[in-house]
């Protein structure tokens, strides 16, 4: 399969999914309210996600209030892993406390779109819509007070502040994305 995705420095690909709080999401609305914008490409049942959700749930609290939001997206293919279902996203959603609205990529053209590659690999996005940072939250998934590099807090810092990103991207760590067949 030829690798697809959205360069650093590029427009990331607008998007209307619908969410397990049964609203439609869209790209665009979130730009218009937001200084930065993290999607994040997650699902349910990789051991990886639940290692690294409560940093999610930590960063969205700790920059709600300056203009950022984190957007969970699940591109897995349901079919063949029952637990990434639609259903099973809204079960996740209040099992897990989630403070983010968590998106279903059923076409997964999304996640083609912007290269995702794990569960989890996030994607920051400045207030134009430009992928500024790509890869992993920090540097260690499996101890979060051994973490030594806030990849993704920094860059989101970074962008609040209107400093360059750096770095602007690392290597994703997780699970591979489940491609439908």
């Amino acid at each position: 399969m030829e690798k697809m995705g959205t360069a650093i420095g590029g427009y990331a690909p607008d998007f209307e999914l619908p969410g397990a709080d049964g609203s439609v999401h869209h790209l665009s609305r979130y730009l218009e309210r937001f200084q930065a914008v993290g999607v994040v490409f997650m699902c349910n049942h990789c051991p990886y996600v639940h290692m690294y959700l409560e940093r999610l749930k930590q960063l969205q609290t700790d920059f709600a209030d300056q203009g950022f939001t984190l957007i969970g997206i699940n591109p897995n293919d349901a079919d063949r892993y029952p637990d990434d279902s639609f259903d099973n996203m809204k079960t996740f959603v209040t099992t897990n406390g989630l403070n983010f609205p968590y998106l279903r990529d059923v076409t997964q053209d999304v996640a083609h779109s912007f290269g995702a590659e794990k569960t989890p690999h996030v994607f920051l996005l400045n207030r134009h819509g430009i992928l500024c940072y790509s890869g992993r939250m920090d540097d260690n998934a499996e101890d979060a007070s051994g973490v030594k590099s806030t990849y993704l807090r920094d860059a989101i810092a970074q962008i609040l502040s209107d400093i360059p990103v750096k770095p602007t991207s690392t290597p994703p760590l997780g699970c591979s994305v489940k491609w439908r067949t």
